[in-house]
């Protein structure tokens, strides 16, 4: 059971990230799509700019003394403390693209654990949220991964952490898609993380796994999947934390069963 506090505190953040997303929907398609690479990063800049010091102010006042993690910069294990792990704009590059996929996502996390989460698609005006021990929701109603048990009949999907992904990276992406080609009916590769991550936790989509350490889009995914009872797990099959460089999440056999035939990055 969530205490009062614990609500107010997700109601400010579910509050401030909803305003964010406000904000992106009014400037959506409002440009036509980037036609190079430097108007695409001057784009991303500017959504960017257009919402993250409102929802920073927020999140940080309501929280007194908390600290601030913004989309890449979330990479590798988080310090002590409280952190706000923040992606303003969860599918950047498809909101420039005039497509579906994108959102705002806000986790907070206590000494390296999500603790509370919400990620919101104006799209859909569709707000998911979580605190940790209490469940999972989607506008109130409550979510369950998938109940499937066997990845031949599972839809699966991967993604990029990052655009420049190393070369290690890039032959772990390749192959673990051929391995999920033999295994699963359908594969998927696409972004945002954190999106792909709520279909897993609402049992749209049946398993997700991806490489690279960037936490911010992985976070707020894992604390929803976990709550809508499923499980976030490195490829060694242990309990996923930010300083992994593995992550596959679903529900527990497909899970498991995944960790036994992607391969690991050398070295873990």
């Amino acid at each position: 059971m969530t205490d009062n506090s614990e609500n107010a505190l997700l109601e400010i953040a579910v509050g401030a990230v909803k305003a964010a997303g406000d904000i992106l929907l009014d400037r959506f398609r409002i440009q036509p799509p980037p036609t190079d690479l430097a108007t695409l990063l001057q784009g991303i800049a500017d959504n960017d700019k257009a919402v993250t010091a409102d929802l920073r102010q927020i999140l940080l006042a309501a929280r007194p003394g908390s600290h601030w993690l913004e989309g890449e910069d979330g990479e590798g294990p988080l310090p002590a403390g409280e952190w706000w792990v923040v992606d303003p704009v969860e599918g950047n590059v498809n909101h420039l693209h005039g497509r579906h996929g994108w959102g705002v996502a806000a986790t907070l996390v206590r000494d390296g654990e999500p603790w509370l989460t919400v990620i919101h698609e104006p799209l859909k005006s569709e707000s998911y949220t979580a605190i940790a021990g209490c469940g999972a929701f989607v506008n109130g109603k409550v979510l369950h991964v998938s109940r499937k048990r066997a990845l031949d009949a599972a839809i699966v999907a991967t993604g990029q952490a990052r655009p420049n992904e190393t070369a290690a990276i890039k032959e772990r992406i390749a192959q673990s898609a051929g391995v999920m080609l033999d295994a699963a009916l359908l594969v998927r590769a696409a972004v945002p993380t954190g999106l792909e991550l709520v279909d897993v936790a609402a049992g749209r989509l049946d398993l997700f796994w991806q490489y690279g350490r960037v936490a911010a889009g992985l976070i707020g995914g894992a604390l929803l999947i976990r709550e809508a009872g499923g499980v976030a797990l490195d490829l060694a099959g242990e309990r996923w934390t930010s300083a992994a460089s593995s992550f596959v999440a679903g529900p527990v056999e497909l899970a498991s069963l995944s960790t036994s035939i992607l391969p690991q990055l050398k070295g873990e």
